[in-house]
């Protein structure tokens, strides 16, 4: 490769759920073979690094959670950098390259990776390198693995720059030499261009590694009739390809079995931000009928004995296991269904290739097998790339090894995009797809993120319940397919139910042999503030609201609160207040018939509710969904956003409904405005700047 020794750049990442930090290692993998040393380091462990004296190139990989907000890890990063304090050229002398990643279903696409981009340049930072916006929606990949494959000769420039700078001349003829020889690195990389469009000089070069198989020996491995492409079977092209697969990733863990007992780590150590509290479950009702498609709860947690402390609007989260016959087939599967209660030890691998390794924080050091498994692995996670890459050398089975091969490359994308990704197929599914494949349990804990906990928004409000806390949510069902051979509840939504099932049905066989009630049923929650989501700070300014199906939840709270406030300060002047529901059948899940109170007793101003599956008679057919009739109040809603400068939020599904009613929103805007459908599109921007247009959405 060079003949120079390896330069350093630092490499930073700001993850929720461990994709950007696979993607940074991958990055970090890949630099050595490109004369380049990354010194990786998560941004929030700000006390390795300072980006104010750093003189050397800085790569930041950055996802995004919530409704827009940075991940966890980077919240103290980011307000420290958004110091209004902090002069223009803070950052004058730094030269980074940022990769964001986000999910296009949600409004504020990549605004994690975006809010930090925004930021070092205003501070006076350069780019060094064009910044990538990768889209979970449609595969990460697609910009991920075009951005990594010219990052190396933008970081080559870069450090060929700085030391231009440092004068140091004999390096620089040192990297010019190396860049100037190396045919393999790609020359130009455009960003905006279409990916299909990049092309590389030289595969072999990255850290990929091309597997070249003759004819004769992909026949034998691929099916002789002529099957349709499915996740265990490929068709020509890509069954008769030599495949560019990416370089085994070095093992770093090494478990090891315990004779000797003891306990569990506790659930708040699982928790790195914020405080953990164990809750009682007082209370847990089905919101629909049995026959409904969907079936709805409303848990009612008692808060009185903490220091929790929420607003409406605000979310938190649930702390919740695997399943628990699922994390039993796993260890069925691995050979180790004696060993689940034993401890293990985890540690570090002696002479790992792997640079900067360390036990994944989620991990704890010493532990039983089955609470690994239970509470802190996400084995219903979509195995990535670099996962199938792993998982091939511990297949047995030529034609499945050859799948598997398939599936991690590149020449596979598409494949993996179909059968994997949008299909949803977890690590269990993958292990029954292909029943050779047995890994060790060291790359379990390298390979799939951590289990996270599930974020719910808040439905009542302390001030009309206190010491209360209550929560609404469906029960998440995925049916059986071809690549998933039973159907399945969510992680958390099937625990919860079952959880509180003798809530729900309480029998004679529920009491213990005294007759008494069984032990309270305990839930282990931590807050998650909402910034924005929350009622307008003053109570004269009217509101819109959209919340169909469970997506009522956090307004409940809005007009508990409302109602109290209206008791508690009756000389006050109070806005009108707006809310549109809908669900299929009026009979079966209008989850919350009680708001008729909130419109008896002057809460609520205004309730519409629309039934999207029940037939009607009428002459003109009622409108199905709230989209449909927020229109039919297009001069009511212009009134309350641009004359009367009031709020409009939307809770529920983005892609079917969140969508919807921006989409009528803008089209109401322009008719009442007389405007064209760009100016109002230009106006809706606005009003979501000014937090007057707010959505708490999910995909």
């Amino acid at each position: 490769m060079c003949c120079y020794s390896k330069r350093r750049f630092l490499l930073l990442y700001a993850t929720q759920k461990g994709q950007a930090k696979a993607i940074a290692e991958e990055i970090s993998q890949q630099a050595g073979a490109h004369g380049l040393e990354a010194d990786m380091h998560c941004i929030s462990e700000m006390d390795k690094y300072n980006l104010e004296t750093e003189k050397d190139p800085v790569v930041i990989v950055i996802s995004t959670t919530g409704t827009g907000e940075p991940p966890d890890t980077a919240r103290k990063f980011v307000k420290k950098i958004q110091d209004t304090t902090l002069p223009p050229d803070h950052f004058a002398h730094l030269q980074y390259g940022l990769l964001g990643l986000g999910d296009s279903e949600y409004m504020f696409f990549c605004n994690g990776g975006k809010t930090v981009d925004r930021r070092l340049q205003e501070l006076g930072a350069q780019h060094f390198y064009d910044t990538g916006l990768a889209d979970d929606c449609v595969g990460l990949e697609l910009v991920v693995d075009p951005w990594i494959d010219g990052l190396w000769l933008a970081l080559s420039k870069a450090v060929l720059l700085q030391k231009e700078k440092e004068g140091m001349n004999s390096v620089v003829d040192a990297v010019s030499s190396s860049l100037s020889t190396a045919p393999h690195v790609v020359h130009e990389l455009n960003l905006r261009s279409e990916v299909q469009n990049l092309r590389l000089e030289d595969d072999g070069a990255r850290s990929s590694h091309v597997l070249s198989q003759n004819l004769d020996d992909i026949n034998r491995v691929t099916p002789a009739r002529n099957t349709e492409a499915s996740l265990v079977h490929s068709v020509p092209p890509i069954s008769q390809s030599a495949l560019n697969v990416p370089a085994l990733p070095p093992e770093y863990i090494e478990v090891q079995f315990e004779d000797t007992c003891g306990e569990n780590p506790h659930l708040s150590s699982l928790i790195l931000e914020g405080t953990t509290f164990e809750v009682p479950v007082t209370k847990a009702v089905q919101l629909t009928r049995e026959d409904a498609i969907k079936t709805a709860l409303l848990l009612e947690l008692d808060i009185s004995d903490t220091v929790f402390d929420y607003q409406p609007g605000d979310a938190f989260c649930v702390i919740c296991p695997n399943n628990n016959s699922e994390v039993e087939e796993l260890l069925h599967i691995l050979g180790l269904s004696e060993k689940g209660d034993d401890f293990v030890c985890v540690k570090v691998k002696q002479g790992t290739k792997k640079k900067g390794a360390s036990r994944p924080q989620h991990i704890p050091e010493r532990s039983t097998l089955k609470f690994i498994l239970t509470w802190c692995l996400e084995i219903r996670a979509i195995p990535k790339k670099a996962f199938l890459r792993a998982l091939v050398e511990c297949t047995s089975d030529a034609g499945e090894k050859r799948r598997l091969q398939e599936l991690c490359s590149r020449q596979g994308t598409s494949d993996y995009t179909r059968f994997i990704r949008d299909s949803n197929v977890c690590f269990l599914d993958l292990l029954h797809a292909f029943p050779s494949c047995k890994p060790s349990l060291n790359l379990l804990i390298e390979h799939l993120p951590k289990l996270q906990a599930r974020s719910y928004s808040v439905s009542s409000s302390d001030l009309y319940q206190p010491g209360k806390l209550c929560f609404v949510f469906n029960i998440v069902e995925f049916p059986a397919c071809p690549a998933r051979p039973v159907s399945r509840k969510g992680v958390c939504t099937g625990w919860l139910a079952e959880l509180v099932a003798p809530l729900l049905h309480p029998s004679s066989n529920t009491l213990d042999t005294k007759g008494e009630s069984p032990s309270t049923v305990k839930i282990s929650i931590c807050p998650r503030p909402n910034n924005t989501f929350h009622l307008p700070a003053d109570p004269s300014v009217p509101f819109m609201m959209v919340g169909p199906g469970t997506g009522i939840s956090p307004f409940i709270g809005f007009l508990q609160h409302r109602q109290k406030l209206r008791e508690q300060h009756t000389d006050r002047e109070f806005g009108e207040t707006w809310l549109f529901f809908g669900c299929r059948h009026q009979d079966r899940d209008y989850l919350f018939k009680q708001l008729r109170c909130f419109l008896e007793n002057g809460t609520l101003t205004h309730l519409k509710v629309c039934f999207s599956r029940d037939s009607s008679t009428a002459e003109v057919a009622p409108p199905k969904y709230v989209q449909d009739v927020i229109r039919l109040y297009a001069k009511d809603v212009a009134r309350v956003l641009l004359k009367e400068r009031g709020y409009f939020y939307i809770c529920g599904d983005k892609k079917h409904m969140a969508d919807g009613v921006s989409d009528a929103v803008v089209d109401i805007l322009s008719m009442e405005m007389e405007a064209d459908k760009l100016e109002a599109m230009k106006i809706l921007a606005m009003l979501r700047e000014e937090k007057r247009y707010l959505q708490d959405v999910w995909s």
